[in-house]
């Protein structure tokens, strides 16, 4: 499927959260899907996996996660500056001013045109995983596709210490597919069992699938990109976010 590209503002606290918008170029109504980045932000790597998905058959709109501390247009480089000063911008933003982001992509999302009605879900990978979650919180969430979310056992994301995250699990109305590696330092095996028995106390009706990879395997460009288990789990983020 041929689509477009653009980037959008969108209006959040009297500011405008650059956002990079991918949708089919059919004229129609698609799955509306707002994903969230990495601490690198929109990176080429991340624009690919956008496009990708549009070209599936849905409109996919990519906010910049740190609009409020970086200039419109950032993107951080994949060495440890860019990691350091990534960081850095997390942990100046507070969650809720996250979850005022996250709101304001999924209203701009849904009053767009091309957006069928009652088709919101969310995605995301690493940080974006997070956020991604947080954005379930939302009734008007029907499906989220989480690649190896960071913060979930231990509650890091932003500023705070423990935005509480799992703990509202419960909240969540919505399908989820979470997607880890194995070899991943960030979330290991021991937090990745306790997200899990989270949202199975909490009732979430979630798809759980891991990869024998690394963090960040879905990164098509260093060593840690595996394309066999890319295109998997693509697909089951397909499967998911499908109607």
């Amino acid at each position: 499927m041929v689509i477009s590209q653009e980037d959008a503002d969108v209006p959040v606290g009297g500011r405008a959260m650059r956002t990079f918008v991918a949708a089919p170029r059919a004229p129609g109504r698609y799955p509306g899907v707002v994903f969230y980045s990495d601490i690198f932000q929109l990176t080429d790597s991340t624009l690919r996996w956008c496009m990708r998905l549009a070209g599936h058959g849905f409109v996919v709109a990519a906010p910049e996660i740190y609009h409020r501390t970086e200039p419109a247009g950032t993107v951080l480089a994949f060495d440890d500056e860019g990691k350091r000063r990534g960081q850095a911008d997390a942990d100046a933003t507070s969650v809720a001013d996250f979850d005022d982001d996250i709101r304001a992509a999924l209203d701009w999302l849904e009053a767009d045109d091309r957006v069928s009605a009652g088709g919101l879900c969310a995605a995301g990978h690493c940080t974006g995983g997070h956020l991604g979650f947080r954005a379930a919180f939302d009734p008007r969430v029907r499906a989220t596709a989480l690649w190896y979310p960071t913060g979930l056992h231990d509650g890091k994301l932003g500023r705070e210490a423990d935005a509480g995250s799992l703990g509202r699990a419960s909240e969540i109305r919505g399908e989820m597919l979470l997607i880890f590696g194995t070899d991943d330092p960030h979330t290991p095996e021991e937090g990745r069992a306790l997200i899990r028995r989270g949202l199975e106390e909490a009732g979430v009706d979630f798809r759980w699938s891991l990869y024998a990879a690394e963090h960040a395997f879905g990164r098509d460009v260093g060593p840690r990109y595996d394309p066999e288990a890319t295109d998997a789990a693509f697909a089951e983020t397909l499967a998911v976010l499908t109607p």
